[in-house]
């Protein structure tokens, strides 16, 4: 019985500890920067790791030729990539957190929703 106790003590913690470091890995996550670009760099998106759109830096070039359709397309390319980037890098940060946790069948789920190594 104590054995049984023992186990379930330790799962607890190893609950614990995973939890704590899916917090610090969300805050983490959240402050990540990732840009994506189109049109030579004409356009640029800065986009957070939790996908929140910062800042779009749009040449004053672009603008000045009036072709709106040619803005929207290069606007939802650099947005695009942003968010890839973005997806990509908070799928790093949690597959980091998950690889260093020994919790079997954990590397195998995330690797269904794209996280795993």
């Amino acid at each position: 019985m104590f054995k049984g106790l023992s186990n379930l003590t330790g799962m607890l913690q190893q609950a614990k500890e995973m939890q704590e470091r899916m917090a610090v890995a969300k805050e983490r996550i959240a402050e990540l920067r990732v840009e994506g670009s189109s049109g030579g760099d004409m356009v640029r998106v800065v986009c957070t790791g939790d996908m929140r759109i910062v800042s779009i830096q749009i040449d004053p070039a672009i603008l000045a030729s009036g072709d709106r359709e040619m803005i929207e397309d290069l606007v939802t390319s650099a947005v695009n990539q942003a968010i890839g980037k973005a997806k990509e890098a908070a799928a790093a940060e949690m597959a980091s957190i998950a690889g260093s946790m020994n919790i079997p069948g954990m590397q195998e789920a995330l690797s269904k929703f794209g996280l795993g190594n």
